[in-house]
């Protein structure tokens, strides 16, 4: 893994013209029999449709703004990235718990670019084996790249807070393979 804090110089400015940009949504997601809305806004980039945890999400145009951040990431890590999932966090009670990104379209050791844009948010890294925890403060323009074992061995979440935060925005680029 490596992290590069304000990756994004002008965040501000990013963050603003994506929320404008992207076509934003509110999942449902049924859980232990019971269908909710997902803690969060979400938005799919890609060639074709993704599904994860029973969600099925369509995918988008890429916003200019956003393809340029993903053609910068491409050129900078050498990665062809193809798709985005792009995640809303409107204050401290929107979330996203414990998971990996393993689906098998992402291939068995996928490169995962996350941006983040926007109020610092905790970011937390489970060790799979070990339960040994590791905590981010991500926002602002960071970028955090997730390689080779970091879907397999460990998994991540962005807990709920009860302290006051504006919101963020989180853009994970993929290769996917449909």
């Amino acid at each position: 893994m490596s992290y590069r804090v304000g990756w994004v110089a002008d965040h501000e400015r990013v963050f603003a013209e994506l929320q404008e940009a992207i076509g934003w949504e509110q999942l449902d997601i049924t859980m232990f029999g019971r269908t909710v809305p997902t803690p969060r806004l979400t938005a799919w980039m890609g060639e074709v449709a993704y599904s994860y945890s029973g969600l099925l999400n369509e995918p988008q145009p890429w916003p200019p703004t956003l393809a340029a951040l993903r053609d910068r990431l491409g050129d900078e890590l050498g990665v062809a990235f193809n798709s985005c999932l792009a995640n809303l966090y409107r204050d401290g009670s929107d979330s996203m718990g414990y998971h990996s990104d393993d689906e098998p379209e992402l291939g068995l050791r996928p490169t995962i670019a996350s941006i983040s844009l926007g109020a610092r948010r905790n970011f937390a890294l489970r060790h799979r084996v070990s339960r040994q925890r590791w905590t981010w403060s991500l926002g602002e323009g960071d970028l955090l790249v997730m390689r080779e074992e970091a879907q397999s061995d460990y998994a991540h979440a962005v807990p709920k807070t009860s302290k006051p935060v504006g919101p963020r925005m989180n853009l994970t680029f993929r290769v996917f393979q449909a």
